[in-house]
């Protein structure tokens, strides 16, 4: 008779620390190749389609088949950041065990377009990690990774760098940074804009109709769309769209494996992981947090949303940069906008730059973006490249 497992699970979350050791022990990690996460890899219809709902995105071109044949691409193409199904940006699975992590950041250029039967590998970089002060939990250990994607053949699809903050759990609570924040109450008028913005946003998707780069003026703003207000609906389907979860012995061996990422609940005795605060209040209050709250590459995606609803089937996304600088909890609305505030030719690709903001119904800037598109032009010396010739962004430096 086989032995009885033991989980070493508690009800409580492990309060891993930032301290020499914990801190020398990462950085022992820097420049190593870390094993991918195995989710959704392979493409298909459905899972360009099921991707699509649940970043909210209606944009045709990743979701009708009809409509797909008749544009440039001559089929159906999968929104820019499908990839990041197989491994979200910079997620904070290597070091500080017991130490909670916090997407913060994603700035991701973008190569070739993910089209159903594609196959989607991930090539996971350990670049850095660095202590610096946090009003949140006084301290932090910020971490820095590159995810490399490639498809069947080899050829690289997008390459984003992450950034996660680890806060001490402990410390984040005592802080209280965010105990007064309260679940926004909308007054009817409220939520009838909201829901108003949200159901004409396919209308006033470009789509078919060519945004040329000598129409486009520094200054321009690109039409804003709304997410929100946030609820668990949103981020479940964030996580399915994503092809991610596993369950009782899928999930038990994983948890016995690492059990200082995993928690039993205290109303049900159920193993959860640490991440379970963005979908139950009660845990995200035990890492500081006033409510469940979003995954940094679910906003990250909706600003990719706004620009390719503002570009159109014949432009590209070539780059995209979000910072997560305030929670977006139940109950918040981000509203997602842009100015143009460059144009510009290299080699022979007509870019404009955009400077991008999420603002929540408080009107606080919770989420500054960046993004650089390159759009077609009615000038015969420049191009708009097929899959894979795409000119190559210097990305910002990291900081």
């Amino acid at each position: 008779m086989n032995k009885p497992v033991e989980l070493a699970i508690t009800e409580d979350a492990p309060e891993g620390r930032i301290n020499e050791q914990s801190m020398a022990a990462a950085r022992a990690l820097i420049g190593s190749k870390l094993r991918p996460e195995q989710y959704l890899r392979d493409a298909s219809v459905d899972s360009v389609t099921i991707f699509a709902n649940g970043i909210g995105d209606l944009n045709p071109l990743y979701r009708d088949l009809e409509y797909a044949r008749w544009t440039r691409f001559g089929g159906l193409i999968a929104h820019p950041c499908f990839p990041w199904t197989h491994h979200w940006p910079g997620r904070s699975y290597w070091g500080l065990p017991g130490v909670h992590g916090f997407g913060v950041m994603i700035d991701c250029e973008f190569f070739r377009n993910v089209r159903p039967d594609d196959r989607i590998n991930v090539w996971n970089r350990v670049i850095d990690i660095q202590e610096k002060p946090s009003k949140f939990s006084g301290k932090m250990a910020m971490q820095y990774l590159e995810s490399t994607y490639t498809n069947q053949r080899d050829e690289p699809l997008c390459r984003a760098l992450g950034m996660t903050a680890r806060h001490e759990r402990k410390a984040s609570r005592d802080a209280g940074k965010y105990k007064d924040v309260k679940t926004h109450n909308y007054t009817p008028d409220e939520i009838a804009r909201i829901e108003d913005q949200v159901m004409s946003e396919a209308s006033r998707i470009r789509g078919n109709v060519t945004r040329h780069w000598e129409d486009v003026s520094v200054g321009e703003k690109i039409d804003e769309i709304a997410r929100g207000p946030l609820s668990m609906s949103d981020t479940m389907a964030f996580v399915i769209g994503s092809g991610r979860g596993a369950a009782h012995g899928a999930l038990l061996r994983h948890a016995a494996r690492h059990p200082k990422h995993y928690v039993r609940n205290k109303q049900g005795q159920g193993v959860e992981y640490t991440g379970i605060g963005h979908h139950r209040e009660n845990f995200a209050q035990e890492v500081g947090v006033p409510g469940m709250y979003d995954y940094l590459p679910q906003r990250a995606c909706w600003f990719a949303t706004a620009v390719t609803n503002w570009m159109g089937d014949d432009a590209v996304l070539k780059r995209l940069r979000m910072e997560a600088r305030m929670f977006n909890i139940q109950g918040d609305t981000t509203f997602i906008g842009g100015t143009v505030v460059k144009k510009y030719v290299k080699d022979r690709c007509a870019l404009v730059d955009i400077e991008m903001k999420g603002v929540n119904q408080r009107g606080e800037l919770s989420s500054p973006g960046f993004a650089t598109v390159l759009l077609p032009s009615k000038d015969i010396h420049t191009r708009v490249p097929t899959d894979g010739t795409v000119v190559d962004l210097e990305l910002a430096p990291v900081r």
